[in-house]
């Protein structure tokens, strides 16, 4: 092995010549008159990027090289091995190498994942606001229009004898009733308004209508104490019930459904738990299986987290957390006005 190499004696020398200078390894007698290996290795954990460290020796205990390398210490070697000197060095650059690009890696799939995070909180927010914007084009042109036909409708029954046209008024009237219901639902499902109205009377209507659509029979039990959840939180918490409702009447096949929201201890806990036939692996790790994953990534906007706890044929169980002191800095913001 060519190398060059450059020898010190005193602990200030040792830290000059790292201030000054590159080194691809540090071989260290374990003790010299001016200082030990290990102060060497002390004063070593300053530096950046540290090199590998090879610790020398014709005398040291197993249990003393043991306790070196427990520290952080590359590698030993007896000075009556020397012959492997040159092997010791090459293996502990290429473990070093491989240390500092697994450390690279590990930066990057950080970054990958901060960036991944803020994009879906992007998302989050951007189909809010284009729920948002639907829900208002439904209530002030489609919903406008509906009214004004039931209210011409209305007029032409009053003013009209005929018991045939009177019966087409009446089943015009009929199914106009029944868009304009459809339309009140989809704003409903679309912008939250209920939230105005609290957290608590959101989930129990969402409660409520699930129970009269589906005829599944569901529970509702709240114990919130906190006023002034923020506008993010509560829209989290009312499109985790929401999806949850969703996913339970296409795949659950349950009987009962119960739903749970607290506050205790300063965190907002929803649970929602049914008794159906339950998620199977292979369907939570389906690459299109973004129900779930969304949640996940819905309750990270704010700093909430999500658990999903199911067994096969005796239900399933999501629970969204978030911590509410102090209020987290989601960046999903209030689209829902």
């Amino acid at each position: 092995m060519t190398c060059d190499m450059v020898r010190v004696e005193k602990l200030d020398d040792f830290l000059h010549a790292l201030s000054t200078a590159q080194f691809d390894a540090i071989l260290a007698d374990y003790r010299l008159p001016g200082f030990t290996a290990l102060d060497a290795w002390s004063a070593l954990q300053t530096t950046p990027r540290r090199p590998p460290f090879i610790l020398l020796s014709g005398a040291i205990g197993e249990s003393a090289a043991v306790e070196a390398i427990k520290l952080g210490i590359s590698d030993y070697l007896l000075k009556d091995d020397m012959g492997k000197l040159a092997h010791v060095i090459q293996r502990a650059i290429e473990v070093q190498e491989a240390h500092l690009a697994k450390e690279h890696a590990d930066a990057e799939l950080a970054a990958s994942e901060r960036r991944l995070a803020h994009f879906a909180d992007h998302l989050q927010m951007t189909i809010e606001q284009e729920r948002a914007a639907i829900a208002r084009e439904i209530h002030d042109d489609i919903g406008g229009s509906l009214a004004a036909i039931k209210f011409d409708l209305s007029w032409l029954g009053r003013h009209y004898g005929d018991p045939d046209a009177l019966e087409h008024i009446e089943s015009a009237l009929g199914m106009l009733q029944h868009a304009l219901g459809a339309s009140q639902r989809i704003m409903l499902n679309l912008r939250p308004a209920i939230l105005d109205q609290g957290l608590e009377a959101a989930v129990d209507w969402l409660a409520r209508e699930f129970e009269r659509r589906t005829g599944t029979r569901t529970t509702f039990r709240s114990t919130l104490k906190e006023a002034g959840i923020s506008k993010p939180v509560q829209l989290a918490a009312y499109r985790t019930a929401q999806e949850a409702l969703t996913n339970i009447s296409k795949h659950a096949q349950c009987s009962e459904v119960r739903i749970e929201l607290s506050d205790a201890e300063g965190v907002l806990t929803l649970e929602i738990a049914d008794n159906g036939r339950g998620i199977q692996p292979a369907e939570r790790e389906k690459p299109k299986a973004f129900g779930l994953k969304g949640l996940q990534e819905r309750a990270r906007s704010v700093a909430g987290w999500l658990d999903v706890s199911s067994r096969s044929g005796e239900g399933t169980s999501i629970t969204l957390s978030i911590p509410l002191s102090p209020q987290p800095a989601g960046n999903l913001q209030d689209v829902t006005q």
